[in-house]
């Protein structure tokens, strides 16, 4: 019997061939936590008898998730990361190098074939790269730490097939977010979800980790995306599934007739076409995130506000999903065009979508975000509405001052987004 491709990453490193449903010992290629997990991890690896990484060049220390500190407890946690990262050797990126799943892919920290582990639920994203990436709690990332291994019980498939050409204008955001509503918030519960077919072939890395990214809104133990047609830039061996690998499930969509879609307050599998919510006033619009800030959002979002204003009443705020991505949109002009249509710009990181600060909502306010998640309090406030959509959408609503298509006010224009 044929293996699916996650089996055949886990079987390489267990040193043994291993199918659904079997608990392997693994080695780890490499390993993350941010400042919102590592200081708790840290705290585990030591009560473990810790001093040391297995291996200090395979573990990154990532502050994004409150940076800059907004606090004295926060500045101290940020201190302890670094500390550590100092007496110990370990990869370090402090305030506004970036988003940690940005920078395990910009970085190589993570490449195709590995087995990779973070103390972030969004770790998945790195199955664009395919890898076998998965999220998991600060104690069993302690474990890792101290060992370099770890264990799992190795999951069944799921595998989604795309067909068709996309519209113009319609992206791997909108892409993912109508699968989520299709699969639901519990449907691939420990399970990898393979996305494959003739669209996901085409798609940029970009693209391709913005889908692999929210697999963890589906509940996914991991996601890996098929890696025909994928551009890197050094040389990698594809690991695909077997055409006899056994799936717990295939999915097959035609997304030829798709259209931009809105996730609605307060879940993310709530995914309706933009007309059911056309004409939604909002106050808030975010572009960031580890799923759309990488700078094809940026370019996507410039496309859109090009000579357009902000409409009164609403305010826009992007943070770059890195310096890099920064540093490019800035040399491009994208910053520039963004700027002067009305965007306030914040610090690489996570920022408004886990709501420590740099954003938090109002009571009653409407955010329209490219973020992931819009559980009820998820940016910091549970009384704001949350709707989650495409940095294209979220760019003309906020010229509009209410959720749009952005074809709406672009119509005639020449304008690609792909």
């Amino acid at each position: 019997m044929g293996q699916t491709a996650s089996e055949k990453i886990i079987s390489r490193h267990a040193g043994q061939t291993v199918y659904a449903g079997d608990i392997a010992i693994v080695q780890v290629d490499g390993c993350m936590a941010t400042d919102a997990t590592g200081p708790f991890a840290l705290k585990a690896f030591q009560d473990m008898g810790g001093t040391k990484p297995w291996d200090a060049h395979r573990v990154a220390l990532v502050l994004d998730h409150a940076t800059p500190a907004p606090n004295e407890r926060i500045a101290n946690l940020h201190k302890l990361l670094r500390d550590f990262a100092a007496e110990t050797g370990c990869h370090f990126y402090d305030v506004g190098a970036g988003i940690c799943h940005q920078l395990m892919v910009e970085n190589e920290h993570v490449r195709p074939g590995d087995i990779f582990t973070g103390a972030d639920s969004h770790t998945p994203t790195y199955g664009a790269v395919n890898a076998f990436a998965v999220g998991m709690g600060s104690t069993d990332l302690a474990a890792v730490m101290l060992t370099g291994r770890t264990w799992l019980k190795v999951p069944q498939t799921i595998k989604i097939e795309l067909t068709g050409e996309l519209r113009r204008g319609i992206s791997a955001k909108d892409i993912i977010l109508f699968l989520v509503g299709q699969i639901g918030i519990a449907g691939a519960t420990y399970k990898t979800v393979e996305l494959t077919g003739e669209v996901v072939t085409t798609l940029t890395l970009a693209s391709r980790m913005v889908l692999a990214n929210m697999v963890a809104e589906m509940g996914a133990k991991s996601g890996l995306v098929d890696p025909t047609g994928l551009a890197l830039w050094y040389e990698f061996e594809p690991i695909l599934s077997d055409s006899d690998a056994d799936f717990a499930a295939v999915h097959r969509f035609d997304v030829s007739q798709l259209r931009p879609q809105i996730s609605i307050p307060h879940s993310p599998d709530q995914v309706v076409p933009v007309d059911e919510v056309r004409g939604q006033k909002i106050n808030h619009a975010f572009i960031g995130s580890c799923t759309n800030a990488r700078i094809e959002d940026l370019h996507m979002a410039a496309a859109v506000l090009k000579g357009k204003k902000l409409a009164p009443g609403v305010r826009m705020t992007v943070a770059p999903a890195s310096k890099r991505v920064l540093d490019e949109a800035l040399k491009d002009g994208t910053l520039a065009i963004l700027s002067e249509a009305g965007a306030a710009f914040i610090t690489s990181g996570c920022g408004p979508c886990v709501g420590t600060h740099q954003g938090v909502p109002g009571d009653g306010e409407v955010v329209l975000s490219s973020t992931n998640r819009n559980f009820k309090g998820r940016m910091g406030n549970p009384n704001a509405q949350i709707y989650l959509a495409s940095p294209a959408v979220v760019a003309a609503s906020a010229v509009t001052g209410e959720i749009t298509d952005p074809a709406d006010i672009l119509e005639g224009e020449a304008w690609q987004l792909r």
